[in-house]
C-alpha cells in the first residue's frame, strides 16, 4: 500500500509590536461517532499555547514553534498526540482528530458495573486480549450476527453463517462456544444446561454494545467459568452522559431492512438520566428459506446521587423468529445450488417451513457502584432473564414426510394423507405434523466484588457469584397440517397411562410464547423441568510497580442439579436425585516492563470444571450418570507487548491441555437390561502463536493486522467401554484419534486491515482474512478431513456531513467483495475412496455448509 503524504497549509502572521513569527494550527475534534466535541482542550507540547474547540468541534491555536506535538484531550476520552511541522508562510491543518473513550470506549456511560466486569485494563498484569471498539462494531456489523465483529482478531473463527439469522458458531483457539465464556456486563450468559450460545437471542447486541473485549486463553476473569478457549466480555451501553440520540435506516441484500431510533436525556443536575433505543429488522436471509424478523429494545435508567454512589437499571430484549437451514451433503448443493435448503415447501401455494426458531429473552440488570472511600470500592450487579420460545420441527414417522423431486417438503400431499385418517385423528405412526420444542427458562443471580487498595502497589479483591436457573422443556403442536387432533397412545405418558387426544395448537411466535402454556394433556413427546443452582467465591491479589507486576487468583464453586420428568415417570417418581459438583480454578502471572513500552508477561492456570447438566443425567432421564467427573484444563501463555505513540503490537504463545472429558449414553442388551456406552480419554492439546498489531503512521491512516498459527490435536485415543447395569465392563475398544487434528476452527489465520480518513468527511476501510488448516468437526478412526484454503475481503465506505451539533452519516459495507466460493464447515469426515465423486478434493457425501457469497448493506444515520 502506498504511503499517503500529509498535506500542510501554513500562514505567516505578523503581530504588532513583535518581530517573532507565529504559526497557526487548525483542525476539528470529533468523538467515535464522528460528532464534534465542544470544549476539547488543545495544547502545544512544551509551551503555554492552548485553545478549546468551538460548537462545531473546530479549533485554531497560535504558536511560535515550527514543529512539535499537538496534545488533544477531553474528559472521558483518551488523550491523543499529533505531530506537526510548519513550513514558512503556511498554516498547519491537522484535519479531523477522532478521540476514543478511555479504556477503549468502556467509560462513556454513567455506570457499567465496572468492578464486576473483568476487563484486562483493570489489572496491571497483561493477558492475550483484543478489544473491538464501539465504532467498529456499529460500522462493520451491518446485518451480520454479533460474532462477526470479532472475526478480525487472532485465533477467532466464525462458521455456519448459512444456517440463518443468529445461527453462527464461534471458535476461540480451536474451542467451540460451549467452551468459551461469554459475559454481558459481568453476567455469565452461556446456557446453564449445555454451555451453548444462541446468538439469535442476542440479535440486538450490535446496537447496544459499547465494546467487546476478547480475552483468549486464561484471561483476567475472576469467576469460576468455562473459559477453556477464552472469555468474551461484552460491555453494553447504559445511561449516556450526553443528551442526544440518533435515527438510522439500513437496507441490505435479500430484502434486509432495519430501522433504529435512540435517545438519551443525559445526566441532569439531580443525577438522573434515561436512555432508550428501539429497532426493527426483517430479511429473506442469504440462503433460500431463511426468512427472519425481529425487534430490539433497550431501556436504561441511571442515577448518580453523589460521587460515592452510582446506580443503573437496564432492560434489554430481542424477540425474533428466523427460519433455518441445516448442513447437508455437498452433492445436494452441487445439484441444486449453494443456496439450497430443503427444510421448507409450499402449502396451497404459500411458503411454509418446518424449521423455525423463535425466542424472546429479556434481560434486566441492576448495577450499583459504591466508592466507600478512595481505597475501597464495592460493585454489585443483580440480574435476571426470562426466556420464552423454542424451535419447530417435524413430528411423526419419517415415512409420512413426503418430499418433492427437488427435496422440498410436499405439504399438500401430507395434508391429504392426514385428512384421510378416520376422524382426522393421527398418531406417531400414521401422520405428520409440525411441533414446537419449547425451551423456557427463568434465570437470576448476583455478582458482587469488593476491591481494596492497600498501598499504591498492592490491592486485592474478593467476591461472590450466585445463580439460580430453572428450565422447562416440552413439545406441543404448532401445525396439525389438516389433522383434527393427535393421539398420545396408552402407555406413552407415565402420569396419564390411559392416553389422550391433543387438540390445541400453539404459534411459533416470540410474543405469543409468553402466553400461558398448554395443560399436561396437551403436550407431546416429553415434559420436564431442570433446576441448576450455582454458588461461587473468587478472589485476586496483585502487586504492581511501574516496571513489575505479579498476581494470583482463585475461585471455587458448587453446582447442584435436579430434574423433574412428568412424561417418563409417575408423580411419585418424577423428581430425580440431587447431584452436587464442586469445581475450582487457580491462576497466576507476572509481567516486567524492562524498557518503556516493552512488556513481557507470563500467565498459568488450572481449572477443574464441573460437567454440564446435560451430561449428568442419562438419555434425558432421571438416572444419574455414574461416570461423569470434572474436566481438567491446564494452560500457560507467554506474551510480549509493545506500545508507542504510532505503533503497538502483541505477541502471544500458548499451550492448553484439556483432559478427562467423558460422554455417556445408554441402551439395552438382548435381555432388555440397561447397558452404558462410555467414551473417555477425550483429551485435546492446543498450542499456538499469535500476533496482533496496530499502526497509525499518518494522521489519516490506521493499519492493523493479525496472524495466528495453531497446532490443535487430540492428545490420546478415545477409550470406549460398554458396561452392564452393575458397572462391569462388557467390552472395551479404542478409537485411534491420537495425533489427529481438532476441527471446527481454522488453525492458521491471517488478517490485514486499514482505514483511510479524508479531511472532507469520507473514510475508506477494508479487511482481508485468510484461513487454512481447517478440518471437519467430526473425527474418528480415519484421519480428519481438511477443508480447502480460502480468503475473504470486506470493504466499507463512510461519508459524514457535520453540522453544528448534529451529523448525517452514510455507510456502505460489502462483505466477501470478490464473491469467494468456499466451504465454511464440515460435520462429517468421509474419506475419498476409488470411484468417489469429489469437490476440491473432498468426498461430496460429506455434510456441511458453504459460506455466504457477496453481501452488502447501506445505512443512513442522523445524530442529534
Amino acid at each position: 500500500m502506498n504511503k499517503i503524504t500529509r498535506l500542510f497549509f501554513m500562514l505567516f502572521v505578523l503581530m504588532c509590536g513583535t518581530v517573532m513569527a507565529q504559526q497557526t494550527i487548525t483542525g476539528t475534534v470529533t468523538d467515535n461517532e464522528d460528532l464534534p466535541l465542544t470544549g476539547a482542550n488543545i495544547s502545544i507540547q512544551g509551551t503555554t499555547d492552548t485553545a478549546t474547540t468551538s460548537a462545531d468541534g473546530t479549533f485554531s491555536v497560535v504558536t511560535v514553534k515550527t514543529s512539535g506535538n499537538i496534545i488533544v484531550s477531553f474528559v472521558g476520552y483518551e488523550t491523543k498526540t499529533i505531530s506537526f511541522t510548519v513550513t514558512e508562510g503556511r498554516a498547519f491543518d491537522a484535519g479531523t482528530i477522532m478521540l476514543t473513550s478511555d479504556a477503549e470506549e468502556l467509560e462513556t456511560v454513567v455506570i457499567v458495573g465496572g468492578g464486576v466486569i473483568d476487563l484486562e485494563e483493570d489489572r496491571r498484569t497483561p493477558v492475550a486480549v483484543s478489544t473491538i471498539s464501539q465504532r467498529e462494531i456499529k460500522l462493520k456489523s451491518g446485518q451480520n450476527d454479533f460474532t462477526t465483529v470479532m472475526q478480525n482478531t487472532p485465533s477467532i473463527y466464525v462458521a455456519s453463517q448459512a444456517g440463518g439469522f443468529g445461527d453462527t458458531q464461534m471458535y476461540v483457539r480451536g474451542f467451540d462456544q460451549t467452551n468459551t465464556a461469554f459475559l454481558l456486563n459481568g453476567q455469565p450468559i452461556n446456557g446453564m444446561e449445555d454451555g451453548n450460545m444462541y446468538w439469535s437471542n442476542w440479535s440486538g447486541m450490535t446496537d447496544i454494545a459499547n465494546a467487546v473485549q476478547v480475552q483468549r486463553g486464561l484471561g483476567s476473569s475472576k469467576l469460576a467459568i468455562s473459559s477453556v478457549g477464552g472469555t468474551v466480555n461484552i460491555v453494553t451501553k447504559t445511561t449516556d452522559m450526553r443528551k442526544g440520540g440518533f435515527a438510522q435506516s439500513m437496507i441490505g441484500n435479500n430484502n434486509y431492512q432495519k430501522t433504529s431510533l435512540a435517545y438519551s436525556t443525559g445526566l441532569n443536575e439531580k443525577g438522573f438520566g434515561t436512555s432508550v433505543m428501539l429497532s426493527k429488522w426483517s430479511g429473506d436471509g442469504y440462503n433460500r428459506g431463511t426468512y427472519g424478523e425481529g425487534y430490539n429494545y433497550f431501556l436504561s435508567f441511571g442515577y448518580k446521587p453523589s460521587d460515592r454512589h452510582i446506580f443503573n437499571f437496564l432492560i434489554f430484549g430481542a424477540p425474533q423468529w428466523h427460519d433455518q437451514n441445516y448442513t447437508k451433503a455437498i452433492s445436494n448443493y452441487l445439484q441444486w445450488g449453494r443456496k439450497y435448503n430443503n427444510n421448507y415447501g409450499f402449502e396451497l401455494g404459500d411458503y411454509k417451513t418446518e424449521r423455525r426458531n423463535y425466542y424472546h429473552k429479556p434481560v434486566a440488570n441492576l448495577n450499583w457502584d459504591f466508592n466507600i472511600n478512595s481505597n475501597m470500592q464495592l460493585s454489585t450487579v443483580l440480574y435476571a432473564s426470562l426466556g420464552r420460545g423454542g424451535g419447530t420441527g417435524n413430528y411423526g414417522s419419517s415415512r409420512n414426510r413426503i418430499r418433492e423431486a427437488d427435496g422440498h417438503i410436499d405439504f399438500d400431499a401430507i395434508r391429504m394423507n392426514n385428512q384421510a385418517l378416520a376422524g382426522g385423528i393421527g398418531n406417531y405412526d400414521n401422520s405428520y405434523l409440525i411441533r414446537n420444542s419449547v425451551n423456557n427458562h427463568i434465570w437470576y443471580g448476583v455478582v458482587s466484588n469488593f476491591n481494596h487498595k492497600i498501598t499504591e502497589n498492592f490491592n486485592y479483591n474478593i467476591g461472590l457469584d450466585i445463580r439460580n436457573y430453572k428450565g422447562t422443556h416440552y413439545r406441543e403442536v404448532s401445525d396439525y397440517l389438516g389433522l383434527n387432533g393427535f393421539e398420545v397412545e396408552a402407555g406413552e405418558n407415565a402420569q396419564h397411562p390411559q392416553g389422550f387426544i391433543v387438540t390445541e395448537q400453539y404459534s411459533a411466535n416470540p410474543w405469543s410464547a409468553f402466553k400461558k402454556g398448554p395443560a399436561d394433556t396437551q403436550k407431546i413427546d416429553y415434559d420436564y423441568d431442570e433446576r441448576i443452582t450455582y454458588e461461587g467465591l473468587f478472589g485476586q491479589a496483585e502487586y504492581a510497580t511501574d516496571i513489575f507486576s505479579v498476581f494470583v487468583q482463585a475461585a471455587v464453586s458448587n453446582q447442584s442439579h435436579v430434574r423433574w420428568d412428568r412424561w417418563q415417570y409417575t408423580k411419585q417418581e418424577e423428581e430425580s436425585p440431587k447431584v452436587n459438583n464442586t469445581g475450582y480454578d487457580v491462576k497466576g502471572g507476572a509481567s516486567i516492563e524492562f524498557v518503556e513500552g516493552n512488556t513481557f508477561f507470563v500467565n498459568a492456570g488450572h481449572y477443574s470444571r464441573q460437567p454440564y447438566h446435560d451430561n449428568i443425567y442419562l438419555s434425558y432421564g432421571n438416572d444419574v450418570n455414574p461416570f461423569t467427573k470434572n474436566e481438567k484444563i491446564t494452560g500457560i501463555e507467554l506474551g510480549y507487548r509493545f506500545r508507542s505513540t504510532y505503533f503497538s503490537a502483541d505477541v502471544n504463545a500458548y499451550r492448553t491441555n484439556w483432559k478427562d472429558r467423558v460422554t455417556t449414553s445408554t441402551g439395552a442388551d438382548e435381555n432388555g437390561e440397561e447397558i452404558f456406552y462410555i467414551n473417555s480419554g477425550v483429551n485435546q492439546l492446543h498450542k499456538g502463536l499469535e500476533l496482533e498489531f496496530k499502526a497509525n503512521p499518518f494522521t489519516m491512516v490506521d493499519i492493523k493486522g493479525f496472524a495466528s498459527l495453531g497446532d490443535w490435536k487430540y492428545n490420546d485415543n478415545i477409550y470406549k467401554t460398554t458396561r452392564d447395569q452393575n458397572r462391569n465392563i462388557i467390552e472395551e475398544s479404542f478409537d485411534n484419534v491420537d495425533g489427529h487434528e481438532v476441527g471446527g476452527g481454522a488453525q492458521t489465520t491471517l488478517g490485514l486491515g486499514f482505514v483511510y480518513r479524508t479531511n472532507f468527511g469520507l473514510s475508506v476501510d477494508a479487511d482481508w482474512r485468510y484461513y487454512d488448516n481447517l478440518y471437519s468437526t467430526y473425527v474418528g478412526e480415519n484421519e480428519n478431513v481438511k477443508l480447502p484454503t480460502y480468503d475473504l475481503t470486506d470493504l466499507g465506505l463512510t461519508y459524514r456531513l457535520n453540522f453544528a451539533k448534529t451529523g448525517l452519516t452514510f455507510r456502505v459495507n460489502v462483505n466477501n467483495l470478490f464473491d469467494e466460493v468456499y466451504i465454511s464447515q464440515l460435520t462429517t469426515a468421509n474419506p475419498v475412496e476409488d470411484g468417489d465423486e469429489t469437490y476440491k478434493g473432498i468426498n461430496v457425501s460429506n455434510n456441511g455448509f458453504f459460506g455466504n457469497g457477496r453481501t452488502w448493506n447501506f445505512s443512513m444515520k442522523f445524530n442529534f
